[in-house]
């Protein structure tokens, strides 16, 4: 078998391994297959060509032009997923775990890009919050905004998902406008290398965005400053050295850490054997055990239930695990297939003997197992080994070590209290699951557990069908948890893409915030384009311009016409005694459906025109009440313009309603698609 070269590409050059490389064995047959690592790196001239090259073309981009950039990425990536499922066989992944590390990297920065262009300005500068007037007279106004961190960001990914655990980081990092050096677990580089040299020759990325280093990072840490970030996932041990630096310290670089996770699964007081709630726990935790031969930093190390019914859930359990077939992985009948190394394996059985010291173990024996298609003394194979501890509460290492494979401790509750404590004895992880379908149950676990977890995850036989699993981190949703887990954040949607820039509060006059944000800030400057701003395309329509409309008197009639015609007779548009009764109305007044209607009769131009559609309205709330006798008039501003795609844009309006005196009786914000 020939040994490939696993190369660096630095400074806009691939780097092949040099002085300090180390061979990196096949999980499957022990046999090298590999070569990375290169002491030589000039990690100086890597972080100022991120800063130099890649930051500044970044940058230039909007978020709308990043996120484009993003989803052509992916289904470049996803075109070309066969030859990584190919190469990743060999860190002992079966193909349904490439699935989930491949795939769901690729999805992954799909929702990015996808978020990115529906929740993010077609701008380089995001509007975080509302506004905020700072005076009486609104001429002096407050906004937060964020801007990209002018550094790097290293991001050092851990051995288990050499594809995902790289794009789920990558992927908020380059939407933000930062330039990533990548450094990916050694032992299964490879296959991030083949991702890496993808990307880049896909010409889709400006130079300098992504970085690559096959091996150990040197000094890099040592040259890092205000502007730069850290993200790392691994062992807390090594979070710990790593976020300990003086100068990391000292700079005050942002390090966010997903480490160790003793995540827990508790079976719900109510979920009985026999009931769907069971058999589901059960198939959860089989999964989770198995899955990635076990190496998830989400995977269920603690099976928290009952204990009147711990027997059931040990022969269920066991029943289910014994159908697993562990082998090559490459086979179609394999389920489960090696740890990613010797190193590991050894790992995995000492942590595994550790437990053995508090709990018996009631299924896999490491000595005597079947693999199918390979030696199991040559590749790094472990069978599925459950524990079962009968006394939890005692017990230290069930609650302290965590062997990352397929291993997990059983252990038994007396009542819902004691299941919260179990689940909170691990001092924080990244998800614990409960499997119930008794919302007061939920809520409670929810009250006492959620400040140890990043993630709470309740099923049962409502959402089974469509849930993602316990141990499925969503880009959507927050990845990372307090304590052992970290304390750090990944994902969560665009909370990923603000860990990699710098909120700023600003403050000025409303021109002045006009301007920064580019979205019209009541207050600012209005400017009047002579012709109906429904006649004019998306690109001629300016941020400010301002129709104002001549008024209509509402009348009697209108109000009576408005009721019967839409079956809205509530009594205060109806009974004159009743509505002066309600201490918000003087008497019978206007509906405020009415309102929106009559103003949209008063600024629409209604002859064929760019405008295409109204899409909605946000913001709406009604200020004064209107009665029979006054007169409505609208101002109709362009607040803020985006861009969908070649042929129309999204322009949102700000608008307000008000009466002969001035007086403000309505504010909304309305939604309309716009031709170019």
């Amino acid at each position: 078998m020939s040994i490939q070269n696993i190369s660096s590409f630095a400074a806009g050059h691939w780097v092949a391994p040099g002085a300090g490389a180390r061979h990196i064995a096949s999980a499957i047959t022990g046999e090298v297959i590999a070569t990375a690592g290169n002491d030589a790196l000039d990690v100086q001239a890597m972080l100022d060509y991120a800063r130099n090259v890649g930051g500044p073309a970044l940058r230039k981009m909007t978020f709308h032009d990043r996120a484009r950039m993003l989803k052509a990425l992916a289904l470049h990536l996803r075109q070309n997923r066969k030859a990584m499922y190919e190469l990743s066989f060999n860190t002992g992944a079966t193909q349904a775990d490439h699935q989930i590390d491949i795939d769901g990297g690729i999805g992954t920065m799909l929702v990015f890009a996808s978020k990115g262009r529906r929740e993010m300005p077609d701008s380089t500068i995001y509007v975080d919050g509302e506004l905020e007037q700072l005076s009486r007279n609104g001429t002096f106004m407050g906004q937060h905004i964020c801007t990209p961190i002018q550094g790097v960001a290293v991001h050092i990914n851990a051995f288990n998902f050499p594809v995902w655990g790289m794009l789920e980081k990558l992927a908020p990092t380059l939407l933000a406008g930062v330039p990533a050096i990548v450094k990916p677990a050694t032992s299964t580089c490879y296959v991030t290398e083949l991702c890496v040299h993808i990307m880049i020759d896909s010409g889709i990325l400006p130079d300098g965005a992504v970085q690559l280093v096959a091996g150990g990072l040197g000094d890099m840490l040592d040259h890092l400053n205000c502007q730069d970030a850290v993200a790392f996932t691994g062992s807390a041990d090594t979070a710990l050295k790593l976020r300990s630096n003086p100068l990391i310290l000292g700079n005050s670089v942002r390090f966010t850490s997903e480490a160790d996770s003793l995540n827990a699964s508790i079976l719900g007081p109510d979920a009985k054997p026999g009931s769907p709630e069971f058999d589901l726990f059960i198939k959860e935790v089989s999964r989770e055990m198995t899955t990635k031969a076990g190496q998830k930093c989400t995977a269920i190390r603690r099976i928290i239930a009952p204990e009147a019914v711990t027997e059931a859930v040990i022969e269920a359990l066991s029943a289910r695990l014994s159908k697993t077939v562990i082998g090559d992985p490459r086979l179609e009948t394999t389920r489960m297939g090696a740890l990613v190394s010797a190193g590991q394996k050894r790992d995995v059985l000492e942590k595994a003997a550790l437990l053995g010291t508090e709990a018996e173990r009631v299924f896999g024996n490491p000595d005597d197992f079947t693999v199918e298609g390979a030696d199991a003394n040559k590749g790094a194979f472990v069978p599925p080994m459950l524990f079962h501890c009968a006394a939890p509460d005692t017990a230290k290492h069930v609650h302290a070590s965590e062997a990352f494979g397929p291993v997990s401790t059983l252990m038994g509750y007396r009542d819902l209290d004691h299941a919260i404590a179990l689940a909170n004895k691990g001092q924080g992880s990244l998800v614990a699951s409960i499997i119930t379908r008794d919302a007061e149950v939920a809520r409670e676990v929810a009250m006492g557990a959620g400040a140890f977890h990043g993630r709470l995850y309740f099923n049962n036989r409502d959402s089974m069908g469509e849930s993602t699993g316990h141990g499925s981190p969503l880009p959507h949703m927050v990845h990372g948890g307090p304590g052992r887990a970290g304390g750090g954040e990944e994902l969560g949607g665009i909370r990923a893409v603000k860990h990699y820039m710098q909120r700023t509060a600003i403050q000025g006059s409303p021109d002045i915030l006009t301007g920064i944000r580019q979205q019209w800030v009541p207050g600012a400057k209005e400017s009047d384009a002579g012709a109906h701003p429904f006649t004019r395309r998306f690109g001629e329509l300016a941020v400010g311009e301002t129709l104002y409309t001549k008024p209509r008197e509402i009348t009697l009639e209108d109000i009576e016409h408005f009721a019967n015609f839409t079956g809205d007779t509530f009594y205060a548009h109806m009974d004159e005694d009743a509505a002066a009764r309600n201490p918000f109305f003087p008497g019978r007044v206007a509906h405020g459906y009415l309102l929106l209607s009559f103003a949209a009769g008063l600024f629409v131009e209604p002859n064929e025109g760019p405008v295409l559609a109204n899409t909605g309205l946000d913001t709406l709330r009604f200020m004064k009440p209107v009665v029979a006798g006054d007169r409505l008039k609208v101002r109709l501003t362009v607040k803020k313009k985006t861009k969908r795609n070649e042929e129309y844009g999204e322009v949102r309006w700000h608008v307000t309603a008000s009466n002969q005196d001035d007086e403000m009786v309505a504010e909304y914000e309305l939604l309309t698609m716009v031709a170019y």
